[in-house]
């Protein structure tokens, strides 16, 4: 009985383990050579407007956890003193906005490392690169605003995500001890081989 009980168990605790485990992180380790990424017919790219709060939120119901809602947002980002309403661009299809990411920074006195945060796109209107297209705009606010380096977190099993980011040029940083075999499974299930990053000597771009 003991021994069933234990299998039992064995994934609800791998699943604890997990849950417990910080986010995979990735660096941009400069700002240099941001590739263009075309928008298909119909498709544009724009930064906030006052109102966007609920079409965010309707993006971040499908691609970032649940039970978002204007007030959420605006209590989570566009109230912030990091939020700047020039680096949260939008994908529109038409005038519907249909995918997202947003420039971020740890603090308002942060000039070194910027975030790109908060990237999702409508199912309806994957396969497009539109997620490709939000982050390289964020990229090219980052490079304008005088940051000179970028980076982000992200999960796992965000394969078609991670993708993308290694594509705009961003690679592995290694933070934590479970993020080596981490990377491993990931670029196993992407096909390729890693070269994840340490992180830099403290004074060299590390967060403190």
């Amino acid at each position: 009985m003991h021994l069933l009980i234990r299998k039992l168990l064995h994934p609800l605790r791998k699943e604890s383990r997990m849950a417990s485990q910080p986010q995979l992180e990735m660096r941009r380790p400069h700002l240099d050579h941001i590739p263009t990424i075309p928008l298909p017919d119909g498709y544009t790219i724009r930064p906030y407007l006052r109102g966007d709060e609920a079409a965010w939120a309707a993006i971040m119901n499908e691609c970032i956890g649940s039970n978002w809602t204007a007030e959420r947002c605006r209590q989570s980002l566009t109230s912030k003193p990091q939020f700047e309403p020039e680096g949260l661009f939008f994908a529109a299809c038409g005038e519907q906005p249909v995918g997202t990411a947003c420039a971020w920074r740890n603090a308002v006195e942060e000039r070194q490392i910027g975030y790109v945060h908060m990237v999702g796109v409508l199912r309806a209107h994957r396969g497009k690169r539109l997620g490709w297209a939000v982050t390289v705009e964020v990229l090219n606010h980052l490079k304008r605003r005088g940051f000179s380096e970028a980076h982000l977190l992200t999960d796992d099993w965000r394969l078609s995500a991670i993708r993308s980011y290694l594509g705009v040029g961003f690679e592995p940083l290694l933070t934590h001890e479970s993020h080596p075999e981490r990377w491993k499974k990931v670029y196993e299930q992407l096909g390729g081989d890693p070269s994840p990053h340490p992180p830099p000597p403290q004074g060299e771009g590390e967060q403190p």
